[in-house]
């Protein structure tokens, strides 16, 4: 099948590689030439386990390529998925202006060529309910008629996103049409070979359930969060508490890790987006209001632990920070509980080495020269007080603490993930906060 995507970021790239790992024919359109450059020249601009081998591959196998040259590839294609970023607006809401702009740009092509050839415009972006039927509108303005626009959006985690679109545990197709059905199920059947559904629904069905999903995972969390904070002040140990819960199959035991906050580009950007939109619809979320209240909250509760042990004085303190990404497995900083953290700490005159295995280049957007970084995750010790686990990587999961406990000044970890247990903390003679759980001191 012929296949265009339009938009090379996050969704886009893993979109468009592994449609082409599955045969298929994509060509991938982006407006950036930098990043098009990089593409041609077989470099993968973000970082995401197994997308390189794959891109690669199927690069060298001539079933996947870029072009910044939208006309060539939607008249080629018979699939044309939209992966455009919907950024949040000031007010809340998705951003729709790349969307819709594109739309437009399509129904102009389609107008100027001949709309003989049907095309499937399926837009997989995060966008708000109703963003099907805009589209279909702008690009029937042009007097196209021999098209349809499929919602179906993406639930990719960063990190996992290439076992998540290669073995999805379902696929959500909004649609109306029935020729559409049969052609969206014949491109996603080679993906669901184990028995997972695709799910077909109205296109604002499928809208509302990527928020509905992203919504209800960001309040699980946030629950947990504000849970581990009750905890510590009654005595009680969250992770048992947890597991406790968790046991339960109707709770169940994902997602009920408490932090320092989610972060990245679904989970803010979604509950947001859907607030507004319940607003806009007078139709209030005002459970999702406090959800991302309480989120924003939380970003500061490791650093009220950090002040209050240092006497609500940090000039001249220095952190050794190991996590600077939202999330392991992946380079993106957008939201990530890092930022808040670190930005009061160098408020307070506080110095900052920090180690990401992935993320520091991204990383110098948000801090620039604010804080050092080093280039091996034990060089963060240098002249430090105390350590800061931001991001729970597995190779932070067990260090050298003999090592961390000469190094380190004040012989203290402040771990915002819940990595290490108190008890062993207490056997290597560190004092030891975390979340939701009683502190060694």
């Amino acid at each position: 099948m012929k296949i265009s995507v339009i938009g090379t970021g996050y969704v886009g790239l893993v979109t468009g590689t592994c449609f082409a790992d599955m045969g298929n024919q994509v060509v991938c359109v982006d407006n950036n030439q930098q990043k098009l450059e990089m593409l041609k020249n077989e470099i993968v601009p973000i970082y995401e386990p197994g997308l390189e081998k794959l891109f690669k591959s199927n690069i060298e196998k001539k079933r996947l390529s870029f072009t910044n040259n939208l006309k060539k590839a939607v008249l080629e294609s018979e699939f044309v998925f939209l992966c455009l970023p919907t950024p949040q607006d000031e007010d809340g809401s998705a951003d729709l202006k790349y969307v819709l702009g594109v739309s437009d740009d399509i129904g102009k092509i389609l107008k100027e060529n001949g709309d003989k050839d049907f095309k499937i415009i399926i837009n997989k972006s995060t966008v708000p309910v109703g963003t099907s039927r805009k589209t279909t509108e702008i690009i029937a303005k042009h007097e196209i008629k021999n098209f349809e626009v499929i919602s179906n959006p993406e639930f990719l985690r960063e990190g996992f996103a290439v076992e998540d679109f290669m073995r999805p545990e379902r696929v959500v197709v909004g649609v109306s049409s029935e020729y559409s059905r049969e052609r969206l199920k014949a491109l996603y059947e080679p993906f669901v070979r184990q028995g997972n559904p695709i799910l077909f629904m109205d296109p604002q069905s499928s809208e509302v359930t990527k928020y509905a999903a992203n919504s209800f995972l960001a309040t699980k969390i946030t629950f947990m969060n504000e849970l581990a904070n009750f905890c510590e002040i009654v005595g009680a140990n969250v992770d048992l508490v947890r597991i406790g819960m968790g046991t339960d199959s109707r709770i169940g035991k994902r997602f009920l890790f408490p932090g320092i906050g989610y972060g990245g580009s679904c989970f803010p950007k979604d509950v947001n987006a859907l607030i507004k939109t319940a607003e806009d619809n007078n139709s209030p979320m005002t459970l999702l209001k406090q959800v991302d209240l309480v989120n924003k909250n939380q970003k500061s509760v490791l650093v009220e632990k950090i002040i209050s042990h240092y006497g609500n004085n940090l000039v001249g303190k220095q952190f050794a920070v190991w996590g600077l990404a939202f999330k392991p497995n992946t380079d993106d900083m957008r939201e990530a509980p890092s930022i808040t953290i670190l930005n009061k700490l160098l408020e307070a005159g506080a110095k900052i080495l920090a180690y990401d295995p992935a993320s520091m280049e991204t990383s110098k957007h948000y801090f620039g020269d604010r804080i050092i970084y080093t280039e091996e995750q034990y060089d963060v010790f240098e002249n430090s007080d105390a350590l800061l686990v931001l991001t729970e990587w597995n190779e932070f999961r067990n260090p050298d603490f003999n090592l961390i406990f000469e190094k380190l000044k004040d012989k203290v970890i402040f771990d915002g993930r819940n990595v290490y247990s108190p008890e062993e903390m207490k056997e290597h003679g560190f004092a030891y906060y975390s979340i939701g759980r009683k502190a060694i001191n």
